[in-house]
């Protein structure tokens, strides 16, 4: 039986890194997806989103690395929490940038493993990120 995997994040302006990260990610078993909701995202970020956490969650739910996805219903970094309890995955993955203590912390106090990828630019494709990307906007 696979694996059951989680990760999260705003996945706004959704990039080949995004798409990289996820696909990585699903190497390691069956893929579920956490998205920020668009209060969340303002309140962490100080910004609203560019793409609505609708939108957002219709293009990351269409990848096929993606067994399912949805809208997280708490607030800020760990806005995951409720649903990850529900859901009880084997593997929680991160990449470099959104590595905490406080997350490490939580996937030893439920038993689940905790793994951080590096960030990864498959040859050929520019590195972008939405900050960067919005600058252009």
């Amino acid at each position: 039986m696979k694996k059951k995997v989680f990760c999260a994040g705003s996945f706004d302006l959704l990039t080949s890194g995004h798409i990289t990260f996820l696909q990585e990610a699903a190497k390691y078993g069956n893929l579920y997806v956490g998205i920020g909701n668009d209060e969340s995202i303002l309140k962490f970020k100080g910004r609203k989103p560019v793409c609505p956490e609708a939108e957002r969650l219709f293009m990351v739910k269409a990848l096929a690395c993606v067994e399912d996805c949805w809208i997280n219903s708490g607030q800020g970094q760990m806005d995951w929490i409720n649903e990850v309890v529900e859901l009880m995955p084997d593997i929680l993955i991160v990449n470099e940038d959104q590595d905490t203590t406080a997350k490490w912390i939580f996937c030893q106090k439920h038993g689940i493993e905790y793994i951080v990828l590096k960030r990864k630019q498959l040859p050929g494709l520019p590195a972008r990120s939405t900050t960067e990307l919005r600058k252009l906007l």
